[in-house]
């Protein structure tokens, strides 16, 4: 059978030029995608008296044949049929004959792959907010099971102060809430339907754009010909947010690969998530951490990759966009794989409690805490933190820490220390000091902790709601 658009031409299109060209190797993910908005299409074109009602019947008939074939496997797709979206047309007309090629009225490719895009991404961007929920409760978890462990805070990966287990992992929630928000957020410019505007400048037929948005679910429609079928906006926004994602995956990665190195012995990642040396018995490698440290650079790869295609790109379509969609779906999947396998890793890790109490009880994170209990002697700030630095350095020179000192050494520094500077010292009072905001007091996270899961609980409404949205 001769191209679908072959009417023009006098010559076969070089075999070479197919195989460039051709993007149904790829674009063959968007076949479901690509049937649900062309029933939609079809359906509006009989309601708007364009075609008649039994040609319609007829088609819908067909496609859902071909979508069944394609779920199965049956159905196979040719190169020289250039895109999903000819390889279905195609297989349509060779199911129900020449009225299958109706369905192409009022309507061209550009807006065609971009309402499939829409379609397909919408449903993605609701399944990553889930995982992060998911990857959200797991650290929940560990902040519960930990909320009176204490480990060591750092600054230039040098210790600072000491905080609670519990509130670091609780950094992270907020994190990944942050990437829940943008994604909610996101998902407004990507449900929005671009079918109806044609090649560039809309279609001669009386269409009902708006009739074609509800049967899919939209919230509206492109205002603009030009800019619906010429917009990749949505895309780079979503590999953005999935860039934010993975580095904020990436340094949690970072801080899982230290703290179960011997070095810091702070927690063990369950066997499940590790692999071992072919040469040396011993090793228990994290590698999931890394893989996910490493892909990162890939995410990034693939949002600088599609803002490079539409950085001089003319208005409307041009073949260049053809490159809008591996990147997304090597997104979709690196990022799908590195959320699925975190929630349960860290779910599963063990805390090394008792460690790292020996890491804040061995060194000077407890310093700033003499300088406060100055200043409130009366001692200025400055001259506070002199005395201590000073302190410090006698400790580390007769190989003490803080709480080694007797009374008459601190005196030797200031005489406004007394026998409560031991109270003062101890990682509990220290912790439980910064009872403010958004501190590592154990009420602040505790408070922390239940707003979190208020947070959980309207996340997976929203999640709910908007599934049932993406895939009506």
């Amino acid at each position: 059978m001769s191209k679908l658009w072959g009417g023009r031409f006098t010559k076969k299109t070089d075999q070479l030029v197919e195989e460039y060209t051709a993007s149904i190797t790829f674009d063959k993910a968007l076949a479901e995608e690509d049937i649900q908005g062309s029933l939609a299409h079809v359906t509006m074109l009989g309601k708007q008296g364009i075609v008649p009602q039994e040609d319609v019947e007829t088609i819908k008939a067909g496609l859902l044949r071909v979508l069944e074939r394609i779920r199965s496997g049956e159905q196979q797709f040719s190169i020289s049929d250039e895109d999903i979206h000819m390889n279905i047309e195609k297989a349509l007309i060779d199911d129900v004959g020449p009225v299958g090629g109706k369905l192409h009225t009022g309507r061209s490719r550009n807006d065609q792959v971009a309402t499939d895009m829409h379609l397909w991404l919408r449903k993605r961007v609701v399944e990553f907010v889930e995982l992060l929920r998911k990857l959200q409760e797991a650290l929940i978890g560990q902040a519960k099971a930990n909320i009176d462990t204490i480990v060591p805070g750092y600054t230039h990966l040098q210790r600072a102060q000491p905080i609670l287990f519990a509130h670091h992992m609780m950094a992270y929630v907020s994190m990944f809430g942050r990437d829940i928000e943008r994604l909610q957020d996101s998902y407004k410019r990507i449900n929005v339907l671009p079918l109806g505007a044609g090649a560039l400048a809309g279609t001669t037929f009386p269409i009902d754009r708006h009739f074609v948005a509800e049967q899919l679910n939209f919230d509206r429609v492109y205002e603009n010909s030009l800019d619906a079928v010429s917009d990749r906006d949505f895309i780079v926004e979503f590999l953005a947010d999935a860039a934010i994602i993975m580095m904020h995956l990436s340094r949690l990665s970072e801080e899982l690969i230290m703290w179960s190195s011997t070095e810091f012995s702070f927690v063990e990642l369950d066997d499940a998530f590790c692999t071992g040396s072919s040469i040396m018995p011993q090793k228990k490698n994290p590698d999931v951490p890394e893989l996910v440290r490493g892909k990162t650079g890939r995410v990034y790869g693939d949002l600088i990759g599609l803002l490079t295609v539409l950085k001089s790109l003319p208005l409307a379509y041009n073949k260049d966009m053809q490159e809008d969609k591996e990147g997304m779906f090597d997104t979709v999947t690196t990022l799908q794989g590195a959320l699925q396998l975190f929630a349960p890793m860290i779910a599963t890790m063990k805390v090394n409690q008792s460690r790292m109490r020996q890491a804040v009880n061995q060194d000077f994170s407890n310093a700033t805490d003499i300088a406060d209990f100055l200043v409130n002697k009366g001692l200025p700030f400055r001259q506070a933190h002199e005395v201590i630095g000073k302190t410090v350095l006698y400790c580390i020179e007769n190989n003490k820490y803080l709480l080694d000192l007797s009374l008459d050494e601190f005196k030797q520094f200031s005489e406004l220390f007394d026998e409560r500077i031991y109270d003062v010292l101890q990682p509990e009072q220290v912790v439980n000091a910064r009872n403010v905001y958004g501190g590592t007091a154990k009420p602040q996270v505790e408070a922390a902790i239940s707003r979190a899961e208020e947070a959980l609980q309207a996340t997976a409404g929203w999640v709910a709601e908007y599934m049932e949205r993406s895939q009506s």
